[in-house]
């Protein structure tokens, strides 16, 4: 198996609530059930890339079968005053709205911070840089569970070829990442779907993503993403952005 590291994952808060966001949940009115089985799958899905799972979400696995066995059981009679705090889920709601709120004003500072930066310039610089506009989708910033998302929906639609007979699989991260190069220098930006086009085995579509991986942490390739949580695509940087991250054109 193939063994890839990723630093600064999000964390089971951020994950719980990328499946909120998803499929438009009730932050107030979790279906415990459904959310456990949804962070169960993705932690299997982690296991079988063989990415390391932190502490932290094997806790959370771990508070979420509890808060699901806990409302199993029957209710006990108290005043109606005290059932929102007899909810099993109110510590976990409590904890993501904290979450939350901390993301969104980190995401405000981000804005003040970009804003600042265009309001207070230094005299005496140079022309500034216009960077070109990107044409073609509506992009935003891609994050680590869209890439999951979409690499989770290629596998969907890849179906292995059965064999009576063991095969070796005439491949691995390296050839793969030639061939990611080799795509994108032939015809541009392209969607993971794009890549994974022509592939038979789940095991090629793995070792892919896993070069792709591997060509994101050595900023060979960058990412850009559209509205859908499906879907992502990689483009090479430009020898003038190469120049800019201090890496040989």
């Amino acid at each position: 198996m193939y063994r890839v590291q990723l630093q600064n994952f999000e964390g089971p808060l951020d994950l719980l609530l990328f499946f909120i966001k998803r499929d438009e949940l009730d932050i107030y009115d979790i279906p415990i059930s459904y959310i456990t089985e949804q962070f169960l799958e993705y932690i299997r899905f982690f296991e079988e890339l063989d990415l390391s799972v932190a502490s932290e979400f094997i806790y959370m696995a771990s508070t979420l079968m509890a808060i699901k066995a806990r409302m199993m059981l029957p209710e006990p009679e108290t005043d109606d005053d005290d059932d929102a705090e007899q909810d099993p889920r109110f510590e976990l709601v409590q904890a993501l709205l904290e979450y939350k709120r901390y993301k969104e004003v980190a995401e405000e500072m981000i804005v003040l911070d970009k804003k600042a930066r265009n309001s207070y310039i230094r005299g005496n610089m140079e022309p500034d840089q216009v960077e070109q506009e990107h044409k073609g989708e509506a992009l935003k910033e891609v994050t680590m569970l869209d890439i999951m998302a979409a690499f989770k929906n290629v596998m969907k639609s890849v179906v292995d070829i059965q064999y009576h007979d063991v095969r070796r699989m005439e491949t691995d991260v390296e050839t793969q990442s030639d061939y990611v190069v080799s795509h994108l220098q032939k015809h541009g930006k392209s969607s993971f779907q794009q890549l994974c086009t022509g592939l038979t085995s789940r095991v090629y579509v793995i070792v892919t993503f896993l070069a792709i991986l591997e060509l994101i942490k050595e900023r060979q390739v960058k990412l850009l993403a559209t509205g859908n949580h499906m879907e992502f695509f990689l483009e090479l940087y430009t020898p003038d952005e190469l120049v800019k991250a201090g890496k040989p054109a």
